[in-house]
């Protein structure tokens, strides 16, 4: 069997002189005191709290003094919550506790109720029916009120004590009367005793001036308690609303002094007339209602300039004995800046719509613990789909066609993984079997750990892109192909007549044929260009792969380029260097980019070119000396038709050359970049694996 730790045996000294501590205060069994019961509706109004107790603790048990919200009960001190508080001496707050599961309360906190001489007697509590937080600031309020009320308890032993005193005295006199009257011979003794009772009443007298300095201590710590709290707290007097008591943050919400306590409402503040309020506060007054506003918006005058605020507010009317409403507290929150916040957000998400319905983008947001998917109506029309229809991840990876799934749900998983933006463009096949292209982007959102959470990110139909990207693909296959015969036979021709050159005794003639020459090659590397473009697109650029020596691959790339003869091409690095790769293809590359530092730096006449033999490539470099590129425009040269036109000037070709160098570079399973700095030149370089 358990011990009782409350026991008689198993009781320490310090918990007997504990309830000999509360039993000098009499107060156990004693009858409801309306000064009590005042304390707790000021602590309810304060906390915004059902529940409110006010308990003494002895050996066994618990009384209830005063409580709102529940019923007066006893309980035994073993099972309860409030021993922990005397035992421990500290406010205690639990969300849950044994007392609170007994009532259907969620949430409980309670301070002791410490003697002068250090002894915990009771507890002061508060409890709700549901959860909440409670700050530190209401710990310290909490606190407060407890100390209040043990003050209250020690001027009601006082005045008791004093009462006990009083009617000692007046026995005390009435015999020694009667002794005056029976026993003259015994006035000696009289006279002393009459002096004693003398003293006596001075020390009453003594303990009556303590307990006015008491109770106006008590008044002084309550006064400054709603002054400095950090709400906004009023007491309206009468039917006039007479500003009786109104703290710091009610006088810096009205924009007022002190000087407006002691005037009715309507006077301290005018702006109020054309308002519903002081209607509302009237109802009250009369029916004695409780009355509550939600985000009620209030205009105030401050220095001649009207401003609307938002509060949260409660009107709650204190009766007198006799039933009838004698004043109103209010008590009030300002949310003035939480509604600005929102109004300013819905503008925010107004705009938003508005530019995602101009730009007909979709909207979704990928929730990647559950992967369900939250799409707009239109991301849902890019798929073929009704508003009402669920779109789930999974869904949306059956809409891609079989050909562009994999890589789709690959950029997916990269770009949560490695928080990179997620860019997708592929075919998707609609429930009617209509194919539709479109282009998708997004950014995943993670908690303070890093750990994942959703992606949120656009949708746009590029059908009409796509289809406009192959028919000027197609034209431009047709129209490189229908020029490859005629630019050939021209080509024969020029050929032809530069062997003819010579015997003509017209140096103009000479000259022309020279010019034609040179125009053919400009034509027909351009038809190349082109061609080569649709056979990338098609995936029909096929490589012949062979060991080749870097250094004598770069030379005859020299020996076409030396033909203009104004440049200096300067070969270092590793000269004995092979590389696996089609030459054909290589050459356009490292051609393509020595014509480009020749076009982009036309007054820079030397041009380095470098072999660099690592570990797991060869690397090569072409390093010119011109204007180079500004550092936003690096990324886009590679891209199709892209051309670089620094300070304006305009150079020839279709922008295909380095997409071309780049395609054939991948296809190596190499890479192509630029390091460039505007006014110092660039360094194009490029990467093809040893032994692929």
């Amino acid at each position: 069997m358990t011990e009782d730790v409350f026991s008689e045996a198993a009781t320490p000294r310090r918990e007997i002189e504990r309830i000999a501590a509360l039993q000098r205060y009499e107060i156990m069994d004693s009858p409801s005191e309306s000064i009590f019961d005042g304390l707790l509706e000021i602590a309810a109004q304060v906390f915004q709290t059902p529940v409110l107790l006010l308990s003494f603790i002895d050996a066994e048990r618990i009384f209830v003094k005063s409580a709102i919200g529940i019923d007066p009960i006893q309980v035994s001190r073993t099972d309860s919550l409030l021993s922990h508080i005397i035992q421990q001496g500290e406010v205690l707050v639990r969300p849950e506790a044994n007392f609170g599961e007994v009532h259907g309360l969620r949430f409980y906190a309670a301070a002791p109720l410490i003697t002068s001489d250090g002894f915990h007697i009771g507890t002061f509590s508060i409890a709700d029916y549901q959860h909440r937080e409670f700050s530190a600031s209401e710990v310290r309020m909490l606190a407060s009120f407890a100390r209040t009320a043990m003050d209250q308890v020690d001027l009601r032993y006082t005045a008791i004590e004093n009462v006990q005193e009083m009617a000692s005295t007046n026995t005390n006199l009435a015999n020694m009367q009667q002794r005056l009257l029976d026993l003259n011979s015994e006035l000696e003794a009289t006279n002393e005793q009459l002096t004693l009772s003398n003293s006596k009443l001075y020390k009453s007298y003594d303990t009556t001036l303590l307990l006015n300095k008491n109770l106006k201590r008590s008044e002084q710590r309550l006064k400054s308690f709603i002054t400095k709290a950090p709400i906004a707290f009023a007491i309206l007097t009468g039917r006039e609303m007479t500003i009786e008591v109104a703290n710091d943050m009610v006088l810096k919400i009205w924009g007022k002094t002190t000087a407006v306590i002691g005037k009715p409402l309507a006077i301290a503040l005018p702006e109020l007339h054309d308002q519903p309020y002081l209607g509302i506060l009237d109802n009250v007054f009369m029916r004695g209602e409780t009355y509550i506003g939600d985000t009620a918006p209030v205009l105030f005058d401050y220095e001649g300039v009207i401003s609307q605020h938002y509060f949260d507010f409660i009107y709650e009317p204190v009766k007198g004995e006799d039933g009838n409403t004698e004043s109103i507290i209010v008590i009030a929150n300002e949310v003035t800046e939480r509604i600005l916040q929102k109004e300013h957000l819905e503008g925010l998400n107004q705009q938003l719509e508005i530019a995602l319905k101009a730009g007909e983008l979709g909207t979704y947001h990928l929730d990647i613990q559950t992967w369900k998917n939250n799409a707009s109506s239109t991301c849902k029309s890019h798929f073929g789909l009704p508003p009402a229809e669920d779109f789930a991840f999974k869904d949306f990876i059956h809409a891609i066609v079989p050909e562009h799934r994999e890589a789709v749900e690959q950029k997916v998983q990269e770009a949560i993984a490695k928080n990179i933006t997620y860019q997708a463009e592929y075919l998707t096949r609609w429930p009617d079997g209509s194919l539709h292209w479109i282009n998708s982007s997004g950014l995943t959102r993670y908690d303070a750990e890093g750990k994942p959470l959703d992606l949120i990110g656009v949708t746009v139909d590029v059908t009409k892109r796509k289809n406009y990207e192959a028919q000027k693909e197609d034209f431009l296959s047709i129209a490189s192909h229908e020029l490859k015969t005629p630019i050939t036979s021209l080509r024969g021709t020029i050929q032809m007549l530069e062997m003819l050159k010579h015997k003509s005794a017209d140096a103009t003639i000479s000259k022309l044929i020279d010019m034609s020459g040179v125009s053919i090659k400009k034509i027909t590397a351009l038809v190349d260009d082109l061609l080569n473009m649709h056979r990338i697109s098609l995936g029909q650029l096929k490589l012949n792969r062979i060991p080749i020596s870097a250094a004598k691959l770069i030379n005859s790339c020299f020996q076409d380029i030396n033909i203009i003869g104004k440049h200096q091409l300067n070969l270092v690095g590793d000269l004995d260097a092979l590389i696996n790769a089609d030459e054909q293809r290589i050459e356009q590359v490292i051609s393509n980019l020595i014509n480009n530092a020749i076009k982009y730096g036309p007054e820079s006449y030397k041009i380095d070119v470098r072999i660099e033999n690592n570990a797991d490539c060869i690397k090569i470099h072409v390093r010119d000396y011109g204007e180079g590129i500004a550092p936003e425009l690096q990324h886009q040269i590679f891209e199709r038709y892209y051309r670089v036109y620094p300070d304006g000037k305009k150079y020839s070709g279709l922008g295909l050359g380095l997409y071309i160098s780049a395609e054939i570079v991948r296809r190596h399973g190499g890479e192509i970049g630029v390091d460039s700095t505007p006014g110092e030149g660039s360094d194009f370089w490029f990467t093809i694996p040893h032994g692929f």
